[in-house]
């Protein structure tokens, strides 16, 4: 059949874009335009083989084979089929399982039945020789492509690159079109026009009883803080002298006759957690009816808005943490009738209330952002909803305090 067929390996196409772009193989330190990358290989093949494309096989690995996000996106765009086999995790390090096995076996059974007349393999690996091989006996012309190399050495095979019939080497310049890579200036990024009121907030100074009494404040900005202060989280929670009393303390202040004995006044304060430092709030031993009476997105959304959801996490939704809590948001937003509800949520920055938190969470867990080891979600990707989160709510309230321009 005069058509062309593109076997993708995602491990090593997207590895070897980052150590061109980052530095390093690791596929966090970048961010892929998937819909670009997909045209651009369609494009390319269509090129290079002078035949019309059949379709792009992508093949790549996922814990326990569940898709994830990105494999998600990509099985829905036209003419593009996911292939996945398991990653597991070894001495630390993930690593691919069947994939390769996976790449030979479509290889092979796509050149035996004829199905197109040319196939590109963008891979590296050399165990696809004996596949490349088989396929060239069957009358099918394998163009080979590589991804430019950081240290302009070869990154493939040296007998699956002497096997192909074509061959050619994506470029920085063809790479960068898709592919970028990450800023390392941190989890996540500031909010670029806060409240008065949060900004007051963020620019207190620490608490001198939030570190222990023999060690300095850190002079570092408020938004190092959290980190510095977890150095000290074991000092802190083993000292007598506490300045800020946990909520078992506070639950023995409310107990009856417990007021003569309570190592604390009645007016203490929890401190709580932010996306920039530190704040002192009232405590409570629970929710108040406020939060605990706070609608979820779930009791707000439709069915057909739920299935819209869906469709919007599959093909636009990139699952990196601060973009999740901002999605998560604005939709709470969007569907919230009451603005009552807005308003008190503002006022509890910067705690989310227990039954949105855990909606939160729950919706951040199906873009694979779950720990794998314990099914649990990564402390800095907790972090970084939470901030995508108050980013949104933020800039809504703003917007609505903002006074309105003046009209001649």
């Amino acid at each position: 059949m005069d058509r062309c067929i593109v076997l993708v390996d995602a491990g090593y196409l997207l590895g070897a874009a980052a150590s061109l772009l980052a530095g390093e193989p690791s596929r966090s330190r970048i961010t892929v335009d998937h819909t670009a990358l997909i045209q651009g290989l369609r494009e390319q093949a269509e090129s290079d083989t002078e035949r019309p494309l059949l379709r792009i096989y992508w093949f790549d690995g996922a814990p326990d084979r569940v898709p994830q996000p990105e494999h998600r996106r990509l099985r829905v765009m036209p003419r593009v089929t996911v292939r996945l086999g398991a990653l597991t995790r070894s001495d630390g390090r993930w690593a691919q399982k069947g994939v390769d096995a996976a790449m030979h076996a479509e290889l092979t059974e796509l050149a035996r039945n004829r199905a197109c007349s040319d196939i590109v393999l963008v891979t590296g690996d050399g165990d696809l020789l004996p596949g490349m091989m088989a396929a060239k006996e069957h009358g099918v012309a394998v163009h080979l492509w590589a991804v430019q190399a950081a240290d302009g050495d070869y990154n493939q095979s040296e007998d699956l690159v002497a096997e192909a019939d074509e061959r050619r080497v994506l470029d920085r310049t063809w790479i960068t079109k898709a592919v970028r890579a990450k800023e390392q200036g941190g989890i996540c990024p500031p909010p670029h026009a806060p409240r008065p009121e949060i900004a007051a907030i963020l620019s207190a100074p620490l608490p001198d009883s939030a570190l222990p009494p023999a060690v300095e404040r850190p002079a570092e900005p408020a938004e190092h803080r959290p980190a510095a202060l977890a150095e000290h989280a074991g000092q802190e929670r083993g000292s007598a002298a506490k300045g800020v009393p946990t909520p078992k303390d506070l639950a023995a202040l409310r107990a009856p006759g417990a007021a003569q004995q309570a190592p604390h006044p009645t007016t203490a304060t929890l401190r709580w957690s932010s996306d920039k430092g530190w704040v002192d709030r009232p405590g409570t031993a629970a929710e108040t009816p406020e939060a605990a009476s706070m609608p979820t997105l779930a009791q707000l959304t439709t069915a057909e808005q739920r299935w819209a959801d869906r469709e919007e996490d599959i093909t636009t939704v990139g699952g990196d943490p601060y973009e999740v809590g901002q999605v998560f948001a604005r939709r709470w937003m969007a569907r919230l009738g009451d603005q009552v509800h807005l308003q008190r949520l503002s006022g509890m920055y910067p705690r989310v209330p227990h039954r949105v938190d855990g909606e939160l969470l729950r919706y951040a867990a199906r873009f694979g952002l779950l720990a794998h080891k314990d099914d649990q979600i990564d402390e800095n990707d907790r972090y970084a909803i939470r901030a995508g989160f108050w980013r949104e709510i933020d800039a809504r309230t703003a917007t609505e305090h903002a006074p309105a321009a003046d009209h001649p």
